[in-house]
């Protein structure tokens, strides 16, 4: 793969279609549109492939067995019932690439979206792209956050959010203190609690789910159960969607370890935070806060297509024809956003992009040959 690729495709003309992203996401939906002999490109924002997976924490391990992981028409090369660490998934991502040569183009960040008259147009730093239609791939991980309460504490207290997290020797020595009760919150303060004291905050309980149960992997279950396709519009769907699972983990594990949990982190100052049940904690030297991710969609100057930060779509297409999102959170089922389950999405809207494909052409071919038939009646 060549830093810039534009694979069946010339600047010049109207593409049919911009995939804004290389993550798992866009590149599971890159490799339909190439079976349909679609003429496209992939953007990528970073310098290579995978990028976003080694930034995360060195010990981070995937809680989907391998043979969970692997995108349409490559496994995950590792054995079944292992946990793929970040490495290997981004060097899987940059071999997904090569074996199949998809066109990516990295160092590509999408700095604009607009409407054309043909379809969209689509800025970067270094070009413009003129498309029929455009799927963002731009996944759910996209600018960390850190709440407000974070602006009290005081210079001498070293922050960091879960993003910047790499490994306990890269922390100040001391006591750490973790907001934030998802599944990074509770791998980070495990690791963390092998050489220091650690507190977790935890804004909301969170059902908690065993790796292996029956000596089987839990996605064997949920897979077999039929759970992971149930849908985001049904009620089950619905209850599920409001809340994170935890899994591989759990609360008994963490204070054996020596983790003494507190309740959510209502407000800091100086070294000191205090908690919604009235308690504190004195002395703060290291804060990680492994407190989300928000969406930015500013650069999308569509309107309707995005309110309040929101994507309005049903199952990744929006009212906008042609525009479409893949690899959101709960976008139809709880795998939307995994590595290896986004692939019924990615098959979905890849047919909906060919059909409205083959409608503008018809379309097109139609308004040309009434065009021609006017002109050879006035000649």
């Amino acid at each position: 793969m060549q830093e810039e690729t534009y694979q069946n495709a010339s600047p010049d003309r109207l593409l049919d279609a911009v995939v804004i992203g290389g993550g798992q996401a866009g590149l599971a939906i890159a490799w339909y549109l190439q079976r349909q002999g679609l003429r496209f490109v992939v953007l990528e924002a970073g310098s290579e492939l995978g990028h976003t997976w080694r930034d995360r924490w060195d010990s981070l391990k995937l809680f989907t067995p391998a043979q969970y992981d692997g995108l349409p028409g490559m496994p995950f090369p590792a054995l079944a019932d292992t946990y793929p660490t970040k490495d290997p998934v981004a060097d899987y991502l940059k071999t997904y690439v090569t074996a199949f040569d998809l066109p990516v183009r990295l160092n590509a960040r999408a700095t604009s979206l607009t409407r054309t008259e043909d379809g969209f147009e689509v800025r970067t730093a270094d070009d413009t792209l003129q498309s029929g239609q455009v799927v963002v791939a731009t996944g759910p991980f996209q600018v960390p956050f850190i709440p407000p309460a974070a602006q009290g504490l005081e210079p001498s207290v070293t922050q960091i959010h879960s993003a910047s997290y790499r490994n306990p020797e890269a922390l100040p020595g001391g006591p750490v203190l973790v907001v934030g009760g998802g599944n990074s919150g509770f791998q980070i303060a495990e690791e963390l609690a092998a050489t220091r004291q650690v507190d977790l905050s935890i804004g909301e309980r969170a059902p908690m789910l065993p790796q292996r149960l029956a000596g089987r992997d839990l996605f064997w279950w949920l897979t077999r159960l039929g759970l992971l396709r149930v849908t985001v519009d049904s009620r089950l769907g619905r209850r599920a969607s409001r809340r994170e699972f935890i899994i591989g983990t759990n609360k008994r594990r963490l204070r054996k370890a020596g983790v003494r949990f507190r309740p959510r982190l209502v407000e800091a100052d100086g070294q000191t935070v205090r908690f919604a049940d009235g308690s504190t904690l004195h002395g703060l030297e290291v804060v990680v806060w492994a407190t989300g991710y928000r969406s930015d969609y500013t650069w999308i100057h569509i309107p309707t297509a995005v309110e309040n930060g929101r994507v309005i779509h049903r199952r990744g297409v929006t009212e906008i024809p042609g525009l479409y999102f893949l690899g959101l959170s709960w976008q139809h089922t709880r795998g939307s956003a995994l590595l290896g389950f986004v692939n019924d999405d990615a098959a979905y809207l890849a047919d909906q992009i060919s059909a409205h494909h083959r409608t503008s052409a018809r379309a097109k071919a139609g308004v040309a040959g009434h065009q021609g038939r006017g002109a050879g009646s006035g000649s």
